[in-house]
């Protein structure tokens, strides 16, 4: 049986770490790698006595960093405000036992029962399950093996959960698990369920279309209202 590192990257989180810690306590290693925060995520994460790295911000870089320091033989790689199902260590084991899979996430879910959540939660499953393309707030889980052997997530500024799902289809089967996640809807709400949708499609589109990850990282953060 392998041993299980989880790993979150976090900026920012204080308001959603402490949930997220809890209920992992006990089912393996805990990595926290913090990208710069300036409220109290860092002091609420070493107050639970979880390991807590510092790393330049950037989702890929931190979750690389977290990778490198971990021990386990298993992988799983959580957004700070998303909640694996219950069994999900166990679940993470007897998926990654199987010869022919690279990698597996979770099913998408919300904090929320709100029709049209449901739907995009829908909708993103279809997706998972008929392309083999997860994204990352389904928690992406593979043995540290297979993760070695693409190098990690690519350290680009934005997308690197779609292309390293790309890139681990090279390994073997994506496999998408029913058992959903929950994962918090405070960004769907905040900006609205339409323009988040459209948002996200955009910068989909955008990298398919070639636009440098740099450049569609900023249009993000204006689409946002963030730059």
């Amino acid at each position: 049986m392998k041993t299980l590192s989880i790993i979150i990257p976090v900026l920012n989180e204080e308001q959603t770490l402490g949930k997220s810690l809890d209920w992992l306590a006990g089912h393996g290693e805990i990595i926290v790698v913090d990208g710069g925060s300036t409220d109290g995520t860092v002091e609420l994460a070493e107050k639970r006595g979880v390991t807590v790295l510092s790393s330049v911000p950037g989702r890929a870089m931190q979750m690389n960093t977290g990778a490198q320091y971990s021990s386990g033989g298993n992988l799983l790689f959580l957004h700070a405000d998303t909640l694996p199902p219950s069994n999900f260590k166990k679940m993470i084991e007897t998926t990654l036992a199987g010869a022919t899979v690279a990698m597996g996430a979770f099913a998408l879910g919300f904090d929320s029962t709100e029709k049209k959540l449901l739907t995009i939660a829908r909708l993103a499953n279809l997706r998972s399950q008929l392309l083999h393309l997860p994204y990352g707030d389904q928690g992406f889980f593979m043995t540290r093996s297979n993760f070695d052997l693409i190098g990690g997530f690519p350290e680009i500024e934005i997308m690197e959960d779609f292309v390293f799902v790309r890139m681990m289809r090279r390994l073997g089967k994506i496999v998408h698990l029913p058992a959903p996640v929950i994962t918090s809807s405070r960004r769907w709400k905040n900006l609205g369920y339409l323009k988040t949708t459209i948002i996200n499609q955009l910068i989909v589109a955008g990298y398919l279309f070639g636009i440098p990850p740099a450049r569609l990282s900023r249009m993000y953060q204006r689409l946002r209202g963030l730059g």
